[in-house]
């Protein structure tokens, strides 16, 4: 069931609490958002992308998110702001459609022994919960997830549609976990001996902070002694592979197919591009940002932006020309360290046979001098 929102709002409604400015008309309705090239009459749209500016002098929609120095060329009314991507992101919340939602355990439910379920969280049907978790006030777990012993949800914290929390994870407060997440599941600890694969007991566990969001289909797995941590603040996109004991600093924000080998340590505030792997045992610094399709080998402590790999798509011919040419590298580089020491070396022989003295002519010109 679907809530009613309201259907249209003033403008100068859609702008309260937020460091913005209307140029035109405050009270013009608004009944929708729509991007600036397929605007329409009575919706909203942005503009933060320059390529996209040139949509702006022949939009139809009825009022433009943008900075003061794009407002010049608006035609409609302008919401003025500087950081107008923020500033949609907030008004499109005023259009979102939210499922209607009833506190209370779904008769299909089954429960645990020994749980605390705050009245008002709401849990959905065919989830099983195990025993002694802990779910807080206004927490929803959505339909046929799967809850294990000891687990610990706090407040407002939302899981969709078929997410599995393993035992003794601890989420924190507004957290987010899109369906299909496996969070706390055993890390890829295995000893060899003899030529046969022992798996090493994973007897740590995964400490989510407040106020993240964790994508569809994304696994965090469980430390192998210690905590794997993801700190307040963190968003991660679908299919990221976190490896065990990994920790990843507040606000640090990483893109879909990353993964992440364990015991890495990513710092605060990075940005992880897409595909990006990262080898185990390392450091990444602060205020890190990682381009897409990075290989990570080595620690990284200076802030910065580190990339890696192929620079971007070529026709098939030139990659096959191009990879070629990688697998002689070897080879012309030792060419190149030849010629080098044979460069040197003639700049040397050339040098002496400069600063050594003609004995000969100095002598002829002796006995010329002499007769």
């Amino acid at each position: 069931m679907i809530s009613s929102n309201k259907s249209q709002y003033k403008l100068a409604e859609l702008i309260i609490g937020l460091d913005a400015t209307i140029k035109g008309d405050p009270n013009c309705l608004i009944s929708g958002v729509c991007p600036i090239q397929q605007s329409q009459p009575g919706h909203i749209t942005f503009l933060t992308n320059p390529l996209y500016r040139k949509y702006l002098p022949i939009t139809q929609a009825s009022a433009v998110i943008l900075t003061e120095a794009e407002a010049v060329e608006c035609t409609t009314n302008a919401v003025i702001s500087r950081n107008p991507y923020y500033t949609y992101a907030k008004i499109a919340t005023f259009f979102e459609e939210q499922s209607e939602t009833f506190a209370g355990i779904h008769t299909t439910a089954a429960i645990g022994m020994d749980c605390q379920i705050h009245p008002t969280a709401v849990i959905g049907p065919n989830v099983v919960i195990g025993c002694q978790v802990k779910i807080g006030a206004n927490v929803i777990i959505g339909a046929g997830s799967s809850i294990a012993d000891y687990v610990e949800i706090d407040e407002n914290s939302q899981l969709d549609a078929n997410v599995t929390i393993y035992h003794k994870v601890k989420i924190g407060k507004r957290t987010c976990i899109a369906s299909g997440a496996v969070i706390g599941s055993d890390g890829f600890g295995f000893a060899n001996q003899k030529g046969v694969w022992h798996k090493v007991p994973q007897l740590g566990s995964v400490v989510v902070g407040d106020d993240v969001d964790i994508g569809a289909n994304t696994t965090i797995d469980r430390g192998a002694v210690e905590n794997t941590v993801i700190e307040n603040g963190v968003k991660l996109d679908n299919l990221i592979q976190v490896g065990h004991n990994v920790k990843i600093g507040t606000n640090t924000i990483i893109a879909g197919c990353v993964a992440i080998a364990g015991s890495t340590v990513i710092g605060k505030n990075c940005m992880i591009g897409g595909a990006t792997c990262f080898a185990g045992h390392i450091t990444i610094g602060d205020n890190v940002m990682i381009t897409g399709m990075t290989a990570v080998t080595k620690s990284i402590h200076e802030p910065g932006i580190y990339s890696s790999g192929i620079v971007g798509a070529v026709p098939n011919q030139e990659f096959r020309k191009n990879n070629a040419r990688f697998h002689r590298l070897e080879n012309l580089m030792q060419r190149v360290k030849t010629l080098e020491i044979a460069l040197k070396e003639f700049s040397n022989r050339s040098a002496s046979f400069e600063s050594t003295p003609n004995v000969g002519c100095e002598a002829g010109l002796d006995e010329n001098a002499q007769e």
